[in-house]
């Protein structure tokens, strides 16, 4: 067998060098325009490590791979730079990135502050200069565009079942084909990101916030004081001018003169240059005795502030109360926080979930309806998992696939031991007087049970159908690992509370039969007839038990989590974060990258089956 040294290996690619423009150089695998190898020799050791000092967050394990990748493809040419100068597309993403946060991100993540310098640099044509600029670029900009299209954090880090793996570019390709050569980045990010106008619109309103938030910055203005009781309109106010100026902050209260709700013309007047800001209401306007004219809490202020109640979830009835001064008082940089990781969720949102035909948003204890042309149908409210005892309901996206009329309930075990069997041993008729039975584990009824058997798990407890039934009469399938689902309930007084997290999990309609119609609509029954709102009634209070009916088209449905929901006339609400949910997110973000994928075991996870 012939030999070849190393000398004769160089020398025989010189040869080839000499016969074919390519030499011994690698296939090209990328369509970008091509650029210079003059750096290739600097370029591959940056290549090999995970650890590069020259970035804000240096390490780089997660996207090492992909980077060798880039530059393999690319035979070591650079991508970013030509004859000196930055490309077009590298000015582009170095805007990009000054911009992230209006996209919910960081700019320092993707190095913002440092690529001034890096350009300075450049001037000197030194091979360290171009090549560190060359790959921090490439380095950002796959961070930067995986960041957009499927967030920072996988969900399932959370144990939320929400699969971002078939959003996932392939990075090398993706950024060597589509963004080196791009001529209008802004095109192309919105091409990355979630094709939903939930989304774009959510991306508006932090554009707002974000100027509310330096508006507020700039102003410095003292919180709200505290009251030690609910305010009514008629009420003494010294804190009105503060108050006017923080509803209309974010445009709860207009800047128009208040309206005469009040009797006593010196009281008008002095809220009238109060609500303005008017210099001289500063100082009491008289009464016709001569004494000064009380600030008071107006009608006007009332009614913006129960606008403003109504975007928080509160009970909307105009008070001033101490709940809605803990809010007013909560900064603009925190609404801004709450939009972000709005916008991080939705960028975990398979495409085909990213335009859901049914939402429930957890912390606002509402559901959304969406038409096939993703426009909001309907709203109804909700009771979710209840925040004590492990019972959060967790976020996830599935296919809601048939509907169960008149259900049974298999009362999970932990529930079995902890509430039932108490009541078992002290009376042995207990279950039959509350509508369960025992069943075996093929739903077989089995009346010779011990309550041993039964607190052993060996025997099942069901609740049976009908109106008292924990599931109420209707349920609402979308098989997923937590046998999670809506249901019907026989509790609907808990639906006017305006705080709904009452359930182990599971999630109770308000209007179970019109949701029945929605859900069913197009579809027929077994004798040809529309499930129409009395077809559905019928099936819930006189027809057959555990009668199921498959969805003939399933829909997307997802368990979402919004702390910041904006509307469609723009209007933006806000909620408290129930789960901790975003804490929990807030405090994995700041360590910054690269993120955790794996699940992390001290999540909460919802107990299999104890959902109702």
């Amino acid at each position: 067998m012939l030999k070849l040294s190393r000398r004769s290996i160089g020398a025989l690619c010189t040869l080839t060098l000499l016969l074919s423009a390519d030499g011994c150089r690698r296939h090209r695998k990328t369509t970008s325009a091509p650029n210079t190898t003059s750096y290739s020799d600097a370029i591959e050791p940056l290549t090999e490590t995970t650890h590069l000092p020259f970035l804000r967050w240096p390490d780089i394990t997660d996207y090492q791979p992909l980077v060798k990748t880039f530059y393999d493809d690319r035979n070591d040419e650079i991508a970013w730079t030509r004859d000196g100068n930055p490309t077009p597309a590298a000015m582009g993403f170095m805007t990009a990135f000054a911009q992230a946060e209006l996209h919910g991100l960081h700019p320092d993540d993707y190095d913002a502050r440092k690529w001034e310098d890096r350009m300075r640099a450049l001037t000197g044509r030194r091979d360290k200069d171009v090549v560190q600029f060359d790959i921090a670029m490439t380095v950002n900009v796959m961070r930067f565009i995986s960041d957009l299209r499927v967030g920072r954090v996988n969900p399932q880090h959370f144990n939320f079942d929400i699969n971002v793996a078939d959003k996932k570019y392939n990075l090398a390709e993706f950024v060597s084909d589509n963004a080196v050569d791009a001529t209008d980045v802004p095109a192309l990010i919105k091409k990355v990101e979630p094709n939903s106008e939930l989304y774009r619109r959510t991306e508006q309103a932090l554009a707002r916030y974000l100027d509310l938030e330096r508006k507020q910055v700039q102003e410095d203005a003292d919180p709200l004081p505290e009251y030690e009781r609910a305010l009514n309109v008629g009420d003494t106010f010294d804190d009105a001018t503060a108050l006017t100026q923080r509803l209309q902050l974010e445009g709860d209260l207009d800047g128009g003169d208040p309206d005469g709700d009040l009797d006593g013309d010196a009281s008008r007047n002095t809220q009238a240059g109060a609500d303005r800001g008017d210099d001289d209401a500063k100082q009491p306007a008289k009464t016709r005795s001569g004494k000064p004219a009380p600030k008071v809490y107006t009608k006007r202020l009332s009614e913006a502030v129960k606008k403003y109640q109504s975007r928080h979830g509160f009970t909307e009835d105009g008070k001033l109360t101490s709940q809605t001064i803990a809010s007013l008082n909560v900064p603009m940089s925190e609404r801004v926080q709450q939009l972000d990781n709005t916008l991080e969720r939705w960028r975990w949102l398979p495409d085909k979930y990213v335009n859901p035909r049914l939402m429930v948003n957890l912390p606002e204890f509402v559901l959304r309806g969406y038409t096939p042309d993703n426009t909001l149908d309907f709203t109804m409210r909700v009771v979710v998992g209840q925040v004590m005892g492990e019972h959060q309901t967790p976020v996830f996206a599935h296919m809601m696939r048939y509907l169960v009329f008149r259900p049974y309930w298999t009362v999970p075990i932990s529930i079995t031991r902890k509430e039932l069997v108490p009541h078992m041993q002290a009376n042995k008729g207990y279950l039959a007087s509350k509508n369960f039975e025992v069943v075996t584990a093929k739903g077989q009824p089995y009346p010779n049970y011990t309550v041993q058997q039964v607190a052993q798990g060996s025997v099942m407890v069901r609740e049976k159908p009908g109106p008292k039934n924990s599931l109420g009469l209707v349920k609402f399938m979308f098989p997923n690992q937590y046998d999670i689902y809506l249901h019907s309930t026989p509790a609907p007084q808990l639906f006017s509370r305006t705080r709904r997290d009452f359930s182990h999990g599971c999630i109770r309609v308000q209007k179970p039969e019109d949701l029945a119609v929605w859900v069913l609509d197009g579809q027929k029954d077994k004798d040809g007839e529309e499930w129409d709102l009395d077809k559905v009634h019928d099936a819930m209070y006189d027809g057959d038990d555990n009668h199921q009916v498959n969805l003939k088209t399933p829909l997307p449905i997802v368990i979402f989590y919004m702390t910041a929901e904006v509307e469609e006339d723009g209007s933006v609400h806000f909620f408290d974060d129930i789960y901790h949910y975003d804490e929990q997110m807030e405090k994995v973000l700041e360590k910054g990258p690269p993120y955790p994928i794996k699940p992390d075991p001290i999540a909460p996870k919802p107990k299999p089956g104890d959902t109702v």
